[in-house]
């Protein structure tokens, strides 16, 4: 029993080093390799807690260690690619005051994200859903995006408006009030399960896209999420 229990802490943990990794690999201008590892992680992340449940072995500790865990690797290293990114990026020559500044925008997704692990822990509403974008999958989007259409962005007149626009919609998305759906299928109905079933079977044909799949597949994503808010508003 006492070596059961350090397993899914041990997977935890290996997501961690994922991220840790993943900074390493931005650094060295490996974008590529730092996608893999953060994809890596999120592979750990998914089955921590799994695996928790398997043994029976869930703790307070595991919880803890599990959030400080995500936000190396989905909150700090898809921060440190963007930022590694934009600092090559050209700013206009009216922005060259702050042109040195604006790269390091992007942490701020690392502190937006320490929020929302910290909102989930405490939330006793996410048991089915969440509430604003899980930090994996905004990490995905800004990964993807950073590796797929990085050479696009950087061509673009206004490529560091369009990043810094990004980033603070990405920081209020975390946080948002708004609910979003699950992949967790419990029942197999397609009543049940119909918006995850439409989600897996539009978003499928996406994966075509190679490494810059994530950023359409998350973008349908939170504009389902959005939309069935609204409609259940009205």
């Amino acid at each position: 029993m006492s070596f059961k229990k350090h397993i899914p802490n041990a997977i935890t943990c290996c997501n961690l080093l994922s991220g840790c990794i993943s900074c390493v690999m931005a650094m060295e201008g490996n974008f590529v390799l730092a996608l893999t590892f953060i994809v890596i992680g999120a592979v750990f992340d998914f089955f921590d807690g799994m695996v928790a449940r398997l043994l029976k072995v869930s703790s307070p500790l595991g919880v803890q260690i599990d959030s400080l865990a995500d936000d190396i690797t989905f909150g700090f290293a898809p921060s440190f690619m963007v930022f590694t990114y934009m600092q090559r990026l050209t700013f206009p020559e009216y922005l060259a005051p702050v042109a040195e500044i604006l790269p390091f925008t992007p942490f701020l997704i690392s502190a937006f994200s320490a929020l929302r692990l910290a909102k989930f822990n405490i939330d006793k509403r996410q048991t089915t859903t969440f509430i604003g974008l899980p930090t994996p999958a905004n990490a995905l989007f800004w990964a993807s995006l950073v590796v797929g259409y990085g050479t696009f962005i950087s061509r673009l007149n206004y490529g560091w408006l369009l990043m810094l626009g990004l980033i603070a919609l990405s920081c209020y998305l975390l946080v948002a009030e708004i609910p979003m759906f699950s992949m967790k299928i419990k029942y197999l109905a397609w009543r049940a399960n119909k918006i995850r079933y439409s989600f897996l079977i539009v978003s499928a044909p996406m994966l075509l896209l190679g490494v810059g799949a994530a950023v359409p597949i998350i973008s349908l994503y939170v504009a389902i999420s959005v939309v069935k808010t609204l409609a259940r508003k009205r």
